[in-house]
């Protein structure tokens, strides 16, 4: 099974590409691409733009990318409430081309942050729209207080019960995704 896993975030040092990379990780026999937005880049989207440039590459690739899997994880970072610009821009350039951006393909959808809100509006905010852009969201998960439920030293959580939800969530994904 191929699963493609990536942080909704520019940050090098995104707790959310951590969270992906490490559920993605928690499937037995997986092949794993954790991708980096930083590697698509996309000028700042606009109907102009999109007249005097076509279809923007790093949203081609970035596609390409999701194309490759079975299956799909994203960790939403939350910026006042919403996606990262970074994301959003993307996701933008990404839905010109095709609206079914996940694809019909299964998805995990997380989202954490320090503080004790663990993102949990930007996640309803994507579990919302999922259907809209090809998501089979088979789980969520809000991680809150990421520092203090995760050891990002050591790669592990120090909350069992988070890590059980977790693994419990990206289990959902290993069970119904279609093996290639």
């Amino acid at each position: 099974m191929k699963i493609v896993a990536f942080g909704a975030s520019n940050s090098s040092t995104s707790i959310n590409k951590a969270l992906a990379s490490y559920a993605a990780n928690q499937i037995d026999g997986a092949e794993v691409k954790v991708l980096d937005l930083n590697d698509y880049q996309v000028p700042m989207f606009s109907e102009d733009t999109e007249k005097e440039i076509g279809q923007a590459e790093g949203a081609k690739a970035f596609l390409a990318d999701l194309e490759q899997a079975d299956a799909i994880i994203v960790s939403f970072a939350e910026h006042n409430g919403s996606y990262t610009a970074a994301y959003k821009n993307l996701f933008d350039w990404s839905t010109r081309i095709e609206r079914n951006v996940f694809q019909e393909k299964p998805v995990v959808y997380l989202a954490t942050s320090p503080g004790p809100g663990g993102a949990q509006t930007v996640l309803a905010a994507a579990t919302g729209s999922a259907p809209y852009f090809g998501a089979k969201v088979k789980a969520s998960l809000s991680v809150p207080s990421f520092y203090d439920n995760f050891d990002l030293e050591a790669g592990t959580f120090r909350n069992a019960e988070i890590e059980q939800q977790l693994k419990q969530a990206v289990g959902e994904i290993s069970a119904t995704a279609v093996i290639a």
